[in-house]
């Protein structure tokens, strides 16, 4: 009998050993995911400091802005075109939304595009919208406007300067055209 006790007793010393050490060897694995995952982490943000340090996302925000069209041989404004307003959000990510003030909202749709960095404080954006018939609301063509942006030291205003292409639904083009604008950073 004495002899079963011992081996019970040594049977639930090993038994507590055991457990003991898979809690411990659980305990650092889960201490190295953390370590690993803060490693991540830190490197993560810090490249996307950097970025941001660099210029990539001081665009980012929403801008209302007033465009002009013109001549793209000369970039003198067009005459008889009178300048329009437009408000633009450039997300994080490089994702772009537009709304403008050209063009009665029946007629155009939002606008849909991307924008990038290229370096320093210039930058790239292209979107896509499209115009509708006034009677029916169906689409009549497309237009593509790209420009390129020269952002401004205190990130609260930048020009820009493009082409407008317009696209027939076939995707035949149709015309071409350019224009400048002057933006300035909503703020509150």
């Amino acid at each position: 009998m004495a002899d079963l006790g011992i081996i019970a007793y040594i049977s639930s010393k090993q038994t507590v050993s055991l457990k003991s050490n898979y809690v411990r060897g659980s305990k650092m694995k889960h201490k190295f995911k953390l370590l690993l995952l803060t490693m991540v982490t830190g490197q993560l943000l810090s490249i996307g400091c950097f970025g941001q340090s660099m210029g990539g996302g001081r665009l980012a925000g929403t801008w209302d802005a007033a465009v002009q069209i013109t001549d793209c041989a000369t970039g003198t404004p067009i005459p008889n075109i009178p300048s329009f307003k437009s408000t633009a959000a450039f997300n994080q990510g490089g994702t772009f939304v537009g709304i403008t003030g050209g063009t009665a909202p029946s007629e155009r749709s939002s606008e849909v595009g991307v924008w990038k960095h290229l370096e320093g404080d210039r930058y790239q954006f292209r979107f896509k919208a499209y115009r509708t018939d006034p009677g029916g609301g169906l689409p009549m063509f497309y237009e593509i406007v790209t420009h390129e942006v020269e952002l401004d030291a205190d990130n609260l205003n930048y020009t820009s300067a493009g082409t407008a292409t317009r696209y027939s639904m076939a995707g035949v083009q149709i015309f071409s055209g350019c224009s400048e604008a002057v933006g300035t950073r909503m703020v509150l």
